[in-house]
């Protein structure tokens, strides 16, 4: 893990949830991090947690759904860390309607975030990691990708993800410095999952803790380790071993 220290990570959806947690453990490694989020409530909230604690984190508002927005996110995280050695493609959202409640604005509301914002922020970061032929892409999933229960929308967009990864790792082939790889975490015990879930039964749900740590050992990973892989627990188990909530 102590390659890790001095890089510097960029998140989207990082200021809660799943991608808040991989900055704590980001930043418990020696990362620099910036947080990339819609919401300035959740980026306060975030760096009030951070600021205390004396850690390299930058907070920058970002409409995944902007593609201008994005250039002008990478560009300021360049600015005040350097260069980007790690994305983290983490920003997402759902819905708990079904095909016949869905409007087509929602639909398109989800694909726009949880896949366009996916393109769109690698497009914006990847060509600087080209330019200096290293870096890594870590997109996140969801068993919803293969599961084929709740929302439509959400489970589509998440294979879609998955198959962006393996698309993209094979274009890459030819740079060895470049890693694109995804982890596709179970149902995680998150604030948004648990009020979706309010009522069921969530027994077997993850701590977010496993996602932190193991998301962070990925990072440290080389290249060729990771790339066009599909990481979900029984993967990570089988290359890291266990870790427990």
């Amino acid at each position: 893990m102590k390659d890790l220290e001095g890089k510097v990570a960029f998140i989207t959806g990082g200021a809660s949830g799943i991608g808040l947690g991989i900055a704590k453990a980001f930043v418990k490694y020696g990362m620099k991090v910036v947080i990339a989020d819609k919401r300035q409530h959740a980026l306060d909230e975030a760096m009030a947690y951070f600021k205390p604690l004396g850690k390299p984190v930058h907070p920058v508002q970002l409409d995944v759904t902007d593609r201008d927005d994005y250039v002008r996110a990478a560009d300021e995280a360049e600015r005040v860390f350097g260069r980007i050695h790690v994305l983290v493609n983490n920003a997402g959202v759902t819905s708990p309607d079904s095909f016949v409640q869905m409007t087509y604005k929602r639909w398109r509301l989800i694909l726009s975030v949880n896949l366009d914002g996916v393109f769109l922020c690698t497009k914006a970061v990847l060509p600087h990691m080209l330019e200096r032929k290293s870096g890594m892409v870590i997109n996140v999933s969801s068993i919803l990708a293969h599961q084929i229960r709740m929302n439509i929308a959400y489970g589509v967009t998440k294979a879609g993800v998955e198959r962006f990864t393996m698309g993209l790792a094979r274009e890459m082939r030819r740079e060895p410095g470049i890693a694109i790889t995804c982890i596709r975490p179970y149902f995680v015990k998150t604030e948004v999952v648990l009020g979706f879930m309010e009522g069921r039964d969530t027994s077997d749900f993850e701590d977010p803790i496993i996602w932190q740590k193991y998301t962070a050992m990925l990072a440290a990973c080389k290249p060729e380790e990771v790339t066009g892989k599909i990481f979900d627990r029984a993967a990570l188990e089988e290359k890291f071993g266990k870790i427990s909530g």
